[in-house]
């Protein structure tokens, strides 16, 4: 009879290493939500807020809807979390106030799924506070979304996929460049003959429906990862600028090597992490906007197919927003690598050199005299120290101090020269005032003139002036020959100054001439 002794690693076996990996792994908040006795309740919740297409609420609503679906799913019997209980005092007095004592707390909730990593608290550019769920939270509704889908776990699509990436990947590490040759002339020879076949009138093979759902769920089960993992790759930049902060803080180096060092590790930021390598090679591939469009034209092209038919409204507005998800999750990346960037460049410039020498300096002094009077004294002896220095007293100091311009004598007024103005009187002002209405209302009525634009010019030159052309106008209004006129005719004018300006502008017909007692007609016409 033989006994199989455990195989050890050091002081551990191998039972022990992987329960250790496994307890690990239970440990990740996404195993500890799926885990709950409540997590139906907290999913639930979670999808329901936010949608697809919702990746940031405000926290006020969030609270708001946190409690009303938590109290909904009470009211139906499941088992819901429990959230912290107010103080005694708060708590008689809510129960005195309110008939549902047992109504869960939303802003109590939501804190607690902060502490869980769950849910991220943050603000939004306009300073309002926001919820967003973790890459924790994402991953297990990515997983309850994949297990509650009826797919097959083998099939015709998938196995595609993975042969046609082992094949693409296998060509790309191929070093023997005749080896590439041959692959690339076999590709080249496949789809020349799928050309000609498809020019020579065949019809073009066409996948059907069961076929075609198959590769849409395998497709959709990759768009339902991205979320998760570009808020990962988000939390671990995150994670990054807090380690790099605290670390700047704690920093006993000179400021030189500071600032050589975290420019370094800024210009390496996104290659420090798995994460960070991982997003910038997916981040090369998908700035590419040639890229993306194919990718959206292929999308609508997908949707067009026969099977489409059978897919819900949200699916189809899911499955249409691939490239958005795409992008929103590229700018979330690259907005918190820009706020790393931020606060190392504030932190660099906020560093006091000066402030930290004083600060060292007092370190010092007091060191010294605390050794001082360690030497001096003995284990029972006792030093006067006070917690808090006393107060400076200090008269009242001057807030200002004497000048002689406050008290000098204003300068005296002159006596304003009576002949700096020259004298005005009523015709200079009506030379450089308004229109004369009176001048030209009578020269359009006395019928001397054939047309407008002739009657303005049988004017003396002092009535002629540029701004008669508006009185003109506004005495010419209401005649259709004035306002649907195609041509306009040249008005000679003559400003006060003397200096003659043509303008050009349209003209009636003062033909039969208007009646001299109607006013009004002129004018409305």
């Amino acid at each position: 009879m033989t006994t199989t002794r455990p195989t050890t690693r050091g002081s551990m076996t191998d039972v022990d290493l992987e329960y250790a990996r496994v307890r690990a792994v239970l440990d990740r908040p996404t195993l500890r939500l799926m885990s709950r006795p409540t997590s139906g309740v907290v999913l639930a919740v979670f999808r329901t807020v936010f949608d697809r297409d919702v990746q940031y609420v405000p926290a006020d609503r969030m609270h708001l809807q946190v409690e009303e679906h938590v109290t909904r799913l009470q009211a139906t019997g499941a088992r819901v979390p429990a959230s912290e209980q107010p103080a005694p005092q708060a708590q008689a007095q809510a129960q005195a106030q309110a008939p549902d004592e047992n109504r869960p707390n939303g802003r109590a909730l939501c804190r607690e799924w902060v502490t869980a990593q769950w849910l991220v608290r943050s603000n939004s550019p306009d300073g309002d506070e926001q919820y967003s769920l973790t890459s924790h939270a994402l991953e297990a509704l990515s997983l309850v979304d994949t297990l509650s889908s009826d797919r097959a776990l083998i099939s015709e699509s998938r196995l595609a996929m993975i042969v046609d990436a082992v094949h693409r990947w296998a060509a790309r590490a191929e070093p023997d460049p005749a080896v590439q040759i041959r692959r690339l002339d076999a590709q080249i020879a496949e789809l020349q003959a799928e050309r000609e076949r498809l020019a020579s009138g065949d019809e073009p093979a066409v996948v059907d429906e069961d076929r075609m759902r198959d590769g849409y769920t395998n497709i959709t089960d990759l768009i339902r990862q991205l979320p998760s993992d570009f808020k990962r790759v988000e939390e671990a930049v995150a994670s990054m600028h807090r380690e790099i902060v605290e670390d700047f803080r704690n920093e006993v180096r000179p400021i030189g090597e500071i600032l050589d060092d975290y420019l370094a590790r800024t210009d390496t930021l996104m290659q420090a992490t798995p994460e960070g390598r991982a997003f910038e090679g997916a981040f090369e591939l998908l700035r590419d906007d040639a890229l993306l469009l194919r990718l959206r034209d292929d999308i609508a092209t997908i949707l067009e197919h026969p099977f489409a038919a059978g897919l819900t409204s949200a699916e189809r507005r899911t499955f249409r927003n691939t490239v958005s998800i795409l992008r929103q999750g590229i700018e979330d990346v690259l907005a918190q690598r820009r706020l790393l960037t931020g606060t190392l460049r504030d932190q660099i410039v906020a560093h006091d050199v000066v402030r930290d020498r004083e600060l060292d300096a007092v370190l010092r002094s007091v060191n010294r005299r605390l050794a001082a009077l360690m030497d001096g004294g003995g284990l029972r002896d006792r030093v006067p120290l006070e917690l808090l220095p006393p107060v400076a007293e200090v008269g009242t100091l001057r807030e200002r101090f004497y000048d002689p311009d406050t008290e000098a004598v204003p300068p005296l007024i002159e006596e304003p020269d009576d002949d700096v103005f020259e004298e005005l009187d009523v015709e200079s002002l009506r030379r450089h005032g308004g229109p004369l209405l009176a001048e030209l209302r009578t020269v359009l009525r006395s019928g001397t003139a054939e047309s407008s634009d002739r009657a303005f010019h049988g004017l003396p030159p002092e009535h002629r002036r540029p701004v008669e052309l508006f009185g003109l106008a506004h005495l010419l209004t209401g005649r259709p020959d004035f306002e649907t006129a195609a041509a306009t005719v040249p008005h000679h004018t003559v400003r006060p100054d003397g200096t003659a300006v043509t303008f050009t502008m349209p003209t009636a017909d003062l033909a039969p001439p208007v009646p001299s007692g109607d006013d009004d007609t002129l004018e409305a016409r």
